[in-house]
């Protein structure tokens, strides 16, 4: 069995933001520009998850999985018009949530978090 690797460790929440596995990589609570509206928000977690991509030596073309949480999930439309801008065409398989975020903020806080998975090979 070969190496299971986390990083972006933290211990404070008992969390690896990065967890690669195989030939694929899960990385977890991609957020940004909270507080801020929705779009920037869901621009700010895509910086994110490319920012954390990028420490793996992965892009966006990697991304065969994403799970969209949000706090209203009639802003499905604001997210794909993001990810059609940032994929060009090689979407993802994707899952839209909506839920109640145990964040600071309350509802002005965290509306937009994602999480996914990318293929190594």
């Amino acid at each position: 069995m070969r190496e299971i690797i986390r990083t972006d460790i933290h211990e404070d929440w008992a969390h690896a933001g990065i967890v690669e596995a195989g030939d694929f990589a899960f990385i977890g609570y991609c957020v940004g520009n909270i507080g801020q509206p929705i779009e920037a928000q869901i621009q700010g977690a895509f910086d994110h998850l490319e920012s954390r991509l990028k420490t793996i030596g992965l892009t966006l073309e990697s991304v065969v999985k994403i799970d969209c949480l949000f706090r209203d999930v009639w802003n499905i439309p604001v997210m794909e018009r993001i990810i059609k801008e940032r994929f060009h065409g090689k979407y993802p398989a994707r899952k839209s949530i909506q839920t109640e975020f145990a964040h600071r903020g309350g509802e002005e806080g965290l509306l937009f978090q994602l999480d996914d998975v990318a293929f190594k090979g």
